[in-house]
Formats: structure tokens, C-alpha cells, sequence
């Protein structure tokens, strides 16, 4: 009987391997994971680096490819094996459009979400950062927010600038409607001259994000995760709720 059960654990063994490999891989290739915990599946999501949209980013930027975003984000939607997700931030920004795109599909959600900026929820960032049932940020992460921006020609005339004013008016509405900051607030630190050595903007550091409103509460990864799983409870027990 040993020896009959020699080959079947060795391939239990094999296979438990590739399962392993894959799931590497794929935290690899998606920067995401999925974790058990206390009977509840909650997806990891990171956005670091630039946010990579219509155009494709040079080989030695980091970068999150929002094509790859996307499809994940509806997984986890559609998956009765996940339960909520965490969204990590450590983001310089990058395209205004596959971020704010990324943003509105997670705000769009039914499951819980909760964000946590570490290192800094920069530019495109803020709409990321603020998209989610409920965020936080740790003490030490910064957050820019400047005026809607672009790099190399432009055709200067009038349509352009409110090409750019328009964009700039939709994401302040964003953030806005999902935080408690105020649109005059927003408009004013954007445009404040003094804050940035080459720019115009604000950098607000995590304490000065959450006085403003524009993230809910301080905090780190223990905090976010133990916020995610309240929401989770809450979701279910209202779920279970026999209809009147």
C-alpha cells in the first residue's frame, strides 16, 4: 500500500508546485493577489509607477498598464469566490484617461473596496486614491495635485485649452463626489505658485489629505484590511436579510 501511495503523493506534491509557480506568475504579471482569511477572499490590486495608457511607456519605467487593470477589476466583480478588494497606491500618476477610467470602474463596484496610499497617490493618483468605499494613507505618503498637464506638441488655440479645462473639471467633479473635499479647495491648491519648485500645484502630506477630506481616515495596511473586512460583514449581513 506504501508504495501505491508514493507516485499519488508525489504528484500531489507536483502539482501543488505548479500551482504555487502559477500563482507567482500571475502576482508577477497582474501585480495582484487574492488571500483567505477568517472565511473571506479579499483581491489585492497594487498601481505603482505610471499609469500606462494609449501609449506605451519606455522599457525601464514601472508602470500599470490599465489594459490588464480592466479585465481583473470585472473578474473580481463577477467572482462569488472574492469578497472585496484592496487597492494599494504608490503612483506618480501617468495617463489622465486610463486613470480616471480605472477609477470609475471601481467606484461602479458592488463589492467592498478600500484604498491605502503608500508612498504617494500622485496627480491621476487622487481620483485612484479616492474611488474606494473608504481610503487611507499612511503619515509619510505625499499627494500632488496640479492642473491637467500634457508633454510635447501642442496646438495652441483655444479648443485646446478647454479641451484640457474640461478634463481638469471632470476629474475635480470625481473627486468631489467621492470625498469631502470642496471644489474651490481643490481649485485653489492646483493653482497655487509656491508649492512646487518647477510646477504649479500642491503636495499635501497624509495628515494634510485627510484634514482636507480627500482621504477618510491615517492609517496602514492593518487598518485597511480590518476597514475591508467590516464592509465585508456589513455587505453580507444585509445580504442575508430576510425580505420584508
Amino acid at each position: 500500500m506504501k508504495n501505491d501511495m508514493e507516485p499519488m503523493e508525489f504528484e500531489q506534491e507536483l502539482e501543488q508546485e505548479k500551482e504555487e509557480k502559477l500563482r507567482l506568475e500571475t502576482i508577477s504579471m497582474s501585480n495582484a493577489v487574492t488571500t483567505h482569511s477568517g472565511g473571506r477572499a479579499i483581491h489585492t490590486m497594487t498601481v505603482i509607477g505610471q499609469v500606462e495608457g494609449h501609449y506605451l511607456l519606455g522599457g525601464g519605467q514601472k508602470s500599470t498598464k490599465y489594459e490588464q487593470i480592466i479585465p481583473l477589476l470585472v473578474s473580481v466583480e463577477e467572482s462569488e469566490e472574492v469578497d472585496g478588494l484592496l487597492l494599494i497606491l504608490n503612483t506618480v500618476g501617468g495617463d489622465v484617461e486610463a486613470g480616471l477610467a480605472i477609477a470609475e470602474l471601481i467606484a461602479s463596484m458592488s463589492k467592498p473596496t478600500v484604498s491605502l496610499v503608500l508612498g504617494g497617490g500622485h496627480s491621476i493618483g487622487v481620483p485612484l486614491a479616492v474611488c474606494a468605499d473608504r481610503s487611507f494613507i499612511v503619515p509619510s505618503a505625499t499627494m500632488t495635485i496640479h492642473p491637467v498637464r500634457t508633454n510635447g506638441l501642442v496646438i495652441s488655440s483655444p479648443q485646446t485649452f478647454r479641451g484640457f479645462e474640461k478634463m481638469q473639471d471632470r476629474i475635480i467633479d470625481f473627486i468631489v463626489a467621492h470625498s469631502s473635499a470642496e471644489a474651490s479647495k481643490l481649485r485653489e491648491l492646483m493653482m497655487k505658485p509656491d508649492e512646487m519648485a518647477t510646477d504649479i500645484g500642491t503636495v499635501l502630506e497624509g495628515r494634510e489629505a485627510v484634514s482636507l477630506g480627500l482621504i477618510d481616515e491615517i492609517g496602514g495596511l492593518k487598518e485597511a484590511l480590518a476597514c475591508l473586512h467590516k464592509l465585508i460583514d456589513s455587505r453580507l449581513r444585509s445580504e442575508q436579510r430576510p425580505s420584508e
